[in-house]
């Protein structure tokens, strides 16, 4: 009974760190790609959002299986992740966090000057190296240029 919290603890901070970073980095790739910081937000949660809820629907339902387990301990496990992940994706992810960095706007986005220059400039799309490499030409514009 006394490892139940830390069991809880250990695999809610897991799910809600997953579920925040794939919602955050989402958001993000749309703000560094030119959009405004309720665009961004917006744009972030439509396409990681339903993403996020399909992955917390299937961890709830899992978890909400354990309780049908005749162990008391299994049961009170299940209760409290299915119970503990469906409070933290739907009320805190995916309501709460978008409706704060859109109420806070540019300031979500803001880091000091220090900082910035102190962490690594991560380019994980590749959007730095596809500007140093000219795109190929679709092959109706490579017909063309071949004609002339």
């Amino acid at each position: 009974m006394s490892l139940l919290p830390i069991i809880v603890t250990g695999v809610l901070y897991g799910l809600a760190m997953d579920y925040q970073m794939f919602l955050v980095t989402s958001m993000r790739e749309a703000r560094v790609h030119g959009a405004g910081p309720l665009d961004a937000t917006v744009s972030g949660l439509t396409r990681a959002g339903a993403v996020v809820a399909a992955a917390a629907t299937i961890m709830v339902s899992v978890f909400a299986g354990f309780v049908f387990n005749a162990q008391p301990m299994i049961k009170q496990l299940g209760f409290a992740l299915a119970l503990g992940i469906l409070l933290d994706a739907f009320v805190i992810r995916m309501t709460f966090i978008p409706a704060t960095m859109a109420l806070v706007k540019d300031k979500a986005w803001w880091i000091p000057r220090w900082l910035d220059r102190l962490l690594p400039d991560l380019d994980v799309e590749g959007d730095k190296l596809a500007q140093k490499i000219p795109l190929p030409l679709p092959a109706e514009q490579r017909r063309h240029a071949t004609v002339r």
